[in-house]
């Protein structure tokens, strides 16, 4: 039997998010580069919010994207039990010379981070690439850390951090899952 936690609530989503659009602004201010790429699936409904955000803010239009990796995944052909599920990239801004915040949901082992960065190169070279995400779970497999941190927890390594955001699941909420 499974049990799951919540770690934050619908509303504590939405003040972290609000809080790391302030970050991110800080950081940049009105610097015209800054564009904002999401890993699909998750992540890219994360940087929609942050963009409206940060348009907000900024009294602009931030450009946006969407990022699929996983063909440049290093562990999707020798898992044979699962197929990727290859969703696309939607990238309607010249990537080259920009300031781009990476957006996920969940940093765990890096590797997905590492695909993200050799995906946004065949785009172009950025002048700077930020990663930004909701949940910071620790277990780095490679030495990627992010920017900006919604909530930084510690977990064992058989629990399982969950993002849902009502634009997938009907319900915004992040919880760990734990066996039991």
């Amino acid at each position: 039997m499974k049990e799951c936690g919540t770690i934050l609530t619908s509303r504590e989503m939405s003040r972290t998010l609000e809080r790391l659009a302030f970050e991110v602004y800080e950081r940049h201010g009105d610097d015209d580069s800054i564009a904002i790429l999401g890993i699909q699936r998750r992540g890219a409904d994360l940087a929609e919010r942050l963009k409206r955000l940060l348009d907000q803010r900024l009294e602009r239009k931030v450009p946006l994207g969407k990022l699929d990796i996983n063909l440049y995944r290093d562990d999707w052909t020798t898992n044979l039990e699962l197929t990727p599920v290859i969703n696309c990239s939607e990238i309607g801004f010249d990537v080259e010379g920009r300031s781009i915040v990476l957006v996920d949901d969940v940093l765990y082992s890096g590797r997905t981070v590492r695909a993200a960065l050799e995906a946004i190169l065949d785009y172009g070279r950025p002048k700077r690439v930020e990663l930004l995400v909701l949940v910071d779970r620790g277990h780095r497999e490679l030495p990627i850390q992010a920017d900006y941190v919604g909530k930084k927890i510690d977990t064992l390594g058989d629990e399982h951090v969950n993002v849902l955001v009502s634009e997938r699941d009907d319900e915004d909420k992040v919880c760990l899952v734990t066996s039991s």
